[in-house]
């Protein structure tokens, strides 16, 4: 299983490179319960407690399979049966939280659920990808891999969702240089860089609340992308480039192809997450698109805005400057 956490390096544009992984929570999810099972934080009578509702339930699902620890997974309606069949043979127990919370929506709804079963569970382990320090550290392996096969990076780009793989692969990145430019890729209705919650039709891109693992000051610029804009782009990855990924990727290359175009001497890495299995019959599909009223056209280049308040409702950028979130939403530090 390990050999498949790490990402294929895919050279895109002369200047733009893809990290592309299969299924890139299985690397913060394996290494946070190798630690866990290190420090004695979990037995084989501890019950496995987590919220998810993608990709990260699913690394879970298969690294707690093949090491026999009992999962529970709380999501919402965001998991297809698809998916939630596929936890279910691999073990896991699926918790779904049907009504979004007034404040936080679905995510704090879950983390409720969640404290519930903590109660219930005496013998209990809470991975936390949100807040767990280990989801952006599990992130060397890949990037010494991007080091090895590329040498120095300029920029690189990736989706910001808990915060931890654009976080932990810049960290480790800039250790060889201190320079590299980090793009965080959100989108509309998304807390994280100071947008009010909104509900969202991008799945694992963005939150609702605001995750520990966010490290505002590692960003230089941060993009805002809709949901029109970010299928678009995950259909072009696949008919320009080949490569069949799900929405937080398109996200991430629409953002990247750009900057890499305005940029021509500076070497891109793009980080894109996931295969797109899970998104033939939403993404992929032209009815879907159509019963849910979505426009594929995409602007020519992002809107330049000087605040988040300021970000309309299409492909926006603005220049974050490795600060802190109250600083960018205030104009002034906060004790």
């Amino acid at each position: 299983m390990e050999a498949t956490e790490l990402p294929r390096i895919v050279q895109l544009e002369h200047n733009l490179y893809a990290a592309t992984f299969s299924l890139m929570k299985l690397l913060p999810a394996r290494f946070m319960i190798d630690r866990a099972e290190s420090n004695g934080a979990i037995d084989r009578e501890t019950t496995v407690i987590e919220t998810s509702s993608g990709t990260f339930a699913l690394g879970l699902a298969m690294v707690c399979r093949l090491r026999g620890h009992r999962l529970r997974i709380v999501g919402d309606p965001a998991i297809d049966q698809h998916l939630r069949r596929r936890l279910r043979r691999l073990g896991a127990q699926v918790d779904i939280v049907e009504a979004a919370s007034a404040e936080g929506g679905y995510q704090r709804a879950r983390l409720d659920r969640v404290a519930e079963l903590r109660e219930r569970y005496p013998n209990h382990f809470v991975p936390g990808q949100y807040d767990n320090r280990d989801n952006p550290t599990a992130y060397g392996r890949a990037a010494e891999l991007v080091s090895d096969m590329l040498g120095r990076v300029d920029c690189l780009v990736g989706p910001v969702g808990s915060g931890g793989s654009t976080g932990g692969m810049a960290s480790f990145l800039r250790l060889a240089e201190p320079d590299m430019r980090l793009i965080g890729v959100d989108t509309h209705g998304s807390v994280i860089f100071g947008m009010p919650d909104r509900p969202r039709l991008v799945r694992g891109l963005g939150n609702s609340l605001l995750p520990a693992n966010v490290q505002h000051t590692a960003y230089d610029e941060v993009h805002w992308v809709n949901a029109g804009e970010t299928f678009h782009a995950t259909r072009r990855l696949l008919a320009e480039k080949c490569l069949f990924m799900g929405p937080t990727s398109g996200a991430a290359y629409l953002v990247a192809k750009s900057w890499a175009a305005e940029h021509p001497d500076a070497k891109v890495v793009v980080m894109l997450p996931d295969e797109g299995n899970r998104y033939q019959e939403n993404v992929y599909s032209d009815e879907w698109l159509r019963d849910n009223g979505i426009n594929l056209a995409v602007p020519a280049e992002p809107v330049p805005v000087n605040h988040p308040r300021d970000v309309g409702t299409t492909w926006s950028r603005m220049a974050w400057q490795r600060r802190e979130l109250h600083e960018v939403l205030h104009g002034e530090l906060v004790p």
